[in-house]
């Protein structure tokens, strides 16, 4: 009997290392954020990494996103230690701050469909990173969910991103329909591609695994409205 007790103790603890919670971060915690954002892209995709290079690609992050944090949500995946797991940003564009779409690629969001206010709304989804190794395989659908969810609220707006080519492959095969807008660039340590994402396209994933976000009805959040509070994922 003791024996049993002490196992299902250690299956509890472990259960419990291993599940990640979803919040919102605040301003306060940028810092981290930019931090986590840029070591975790090069740690998947470079094996050298120049000190310098990270604390210049670091401020850079941090920079942009205090730039955008009052018109942005940021979510982010942490252990019960608090460290984060995983995160990603997505911004309701005002028209007139620059979009890292526009930085990096030169592409101006309001030609890309020859815009003719056919989009109730234009979104950025960015910062997108998981922690390597992680354990949490439903991490990427919690996340991308909390981001894409105006977009599938609204269904007449639209969202543009940038992404590695292992990230695009993913999201495909996830039935996340994505249109490629223009051609890669090398960005904080990998191959990124612009693309663009409309109701169309992110109705089918959305549906399928809104389920993995719970504690709030994630069909009635729009932008600024989200409630400070912690989403408990569901176990792994």
């Amino acid at each position: 009997m003791k024996i049993s007790f002490v196992k299902n103790q250690r299956t509890k603890e472990l259960m419990i290392i291993t599940q990640n919670y979803l919040e919102r971060l605040e301003l306060d915690q940028l810092s981290e954020l930019a931090k986590f954002v840029v070591e975790e892209n090069f740690s998947h995709h470079c094996e050298d990494v120049n000190s310098n290079e990270l604390v210049t690609d670091t401020q850079e992050v941090y920079d942009e996103e205090l730039n955008y944090f009052k018109d942005s949500e940021i979510f982010v995946a942490k252990d019960f230690s608090g460290n984060i797991q995983g995160s990603i940003r997505v911004i309701k564009w005002d028209y007139k701050t620059k979009l890292p779409l526009q930085k990096i690629f030169n592409i101006d969001p309001l030609s890309v469909f020859g815009y003719s206010d056919q989009f109730s709304s234009i979104w950025h989804i960015g910062r997108f990173a998981t922690k390597k190794n992680l354990k949490d395989k439903t991490l990427f659908k919690k996340l991308m969910v909390c981001a894409i969810a105006p977009i599938c609220e609204q269904k007449n707006g639209v969202a543009f991103a940038e992404c590695d080519s292992k990230l695009l492959r993913i999201m495909n095969l996830m039935g996340i329909k994505a249109q490629v807008i223009g051609a890669s660039v090398h960005y904080l340590g990998s191959e990124t591609i612009p693309i663009a994402l409309n109701y169309d396209g992110l109705k089918e994933f959305y549906n399928n695994n809104k389920n993995f976000v719970t504690s709030f009805s994630i069909d009635k959040i729009s932008h600024k409205s989200f409630k400070k509070r912690k989403y408990h994922s569901q176990a792994c």
